[in-house]
């Protein structure tokens, strides 16, 4: 078995996060923005100086490729170098510099790479800039139409089409991945399940479903001050009611289900006048289809009106739950079993590029420890010995891989 350099992952780490660094140890690197391209430049330093050769799609997608002994499709690690507006310094790059630290030790053991490596780094993984979020593993995966994704516009009214024109990294079509022998993304938990069972790596097994409904709940405005609480049609009041049934209820469906009542609007929003619509979602997710069901079926059932309030639940969304390759998933557990690496079988209940991928090229995931839980915020951090972990279980079931691909076996999907 092969250990990966620690001190030198580490020091990579704290290098890509100088690229829209925050007063606060947070990162604000939004897709093709100018820190973006900066990470971007030196990704592809770093690949080249391991002799790897890169290319980069329509797309804006960064495709660094270390050449085998074989011609055949490569086996692929990565996953973004964008973030959210003063994230942290782990989330989504961590899978591309653990993929970069892997090569590096690959190279300077020697070892005979018999299956091509790929690194890739997705475009606009995030969302944060330009709707939606895995934006271009999902164009390369026929989730999504390129037409209307290169449409999408940031707050500042330039388009995404605009932004990759002018970061220099608009590449050709045909350099698209499109087949590949398997895939594999680390990336940071996000979650506090695997420091409160004290493990080391996460074996992800798939991305749960998901359904987001949006409540509207309509009413009517009047003063504050002069009309008497029997006689007004207040949304908020309502919507609060609404909220209150709907936690305690879905709340008994399954202890694993989780879900949350996030944006809200209030109208007028003015603090002398009655609400008179009230919108706000629920974001509900579970492995489960038959649970997920069982959510739609209680929000679709609520009353029309309440209150004096008129009552519409539209559904805005939904995924079915991803299943990841249960061969690789299962090479992932043997590799924590022989570093000794204590490791936990689990579902993410955060969206990755790895879920779009899945339906092109059998996939997996490695999860580590999110320190408190925290991520998507300045204060997000794993430990630098927890990073160089998850680097050792990417290289270990890389090298695995090759090994058994070499020999002529392959793998399907799930």
């Amino acid at each position: 078995m092969y250990k990966c350099n620690s001190r030198r992952l580490q020091a990579l780490i704290e290098q890509f996060s100088q690229f829209g660094a925050t007063d606060n140890s947070g990162v604000t690197r939004l897709s093709l923005s100018n820190e973006d391209v900066l990470a971007r430049n030196y990704f592809c330093e770093c690949c080249e100086a391991l002799g790897m050769d890169i290319q980069v799609d329509d797309m804006g997608n960064i495709y660094a490729t270390l050449p085998g002994k074989k011609n055949v499709p490569p086996i692929v690690m990565g996953s973004h170098l964008d973030s959210v507006e003063k994230g942290g310094r782990f989330d989504g790059v961590l899978g591309v510099l653990t993929a970069i630290e892997a090569i590096r030790t690959i190279k300077e053991n020697d070892i005979d790479v018999e299956i091509p490596l790929m690194i890739v780094n997705f475009t606009n993984e995030e969302g944060a800039r330009f709707d939606p979020a895995m934006m271009s593993s999902g164009v390369i995966t026929a989730k999504f139409d390129k037409d209307k994704m290169l449409q999408s516009t940031d707050k500042n009214g330039i388009s995404f089409r605009e932004a990759l024109q002018a970061s220099g990294y608009k590449g050709k079509k045909e350099n698209r991945l499109a087949e590949a022998l398997a895939y594999l993304e680390l990336h940071i938990e996000q979650g506090p399940v695997l420091e409160a069972k004290r493990c080391d790596i996460g074996v992800v097994e798939g991305v749960l479903g998901m359904v987001c409904y949006e409540m509207t709940i309509t009413g009517q405005s009047n003063h504050a001050g002069t009309t008497p609480m029997s006689m007004r049609k207040d949304s908020m009041i309502v919507a609060s009611t609404i909220i209150t049934e709907l936690h305690e209820q879905l709340g008994k469906i399954d202890e694993q289900l989780v879900f949350t009542f996030g944006r809200m609007n209030v109208s007028p929003n003015i603090h002398t006048v009655i609400p008179n619509k009230v919108t706000f979602t629920i974001d509900s997710r579970h492995q489960k289809p038959e649970v997920m069901q069982q959510v739609e079926d209680i929000l679709n059932a609520l009353p029309e009106t309440a209150g004096g309030c008129h009552i519409q639940p539209v559904k805005l969304w939904g995924r079915d739950t991803v299943y990841f390759n249960s061969a690789i998933c299962n090479e992932v557990e043997r590799a924590c079993q022989s570093f000794g690496y204590s490791s936990h079988r689990m579902f993410s209940g955060a969206g990755h590029d790895a879920q779009y991928m899945a339906s092109m090229v059998p996939s997996a995931m490695i999860f580590v420890p999110s320190i408190q839980g925290k991520s998507h915020c300045e204060e997000e951090e794993t430990a630098f010995g927890d990073c160089a972990k998850g680097a050792d279980i990417l290289l270990e079931t890389v090298l695995t891989l090759q090994t058994k691909f070499s020999m002529g076996e392959t793998y399907t999907l799930h």
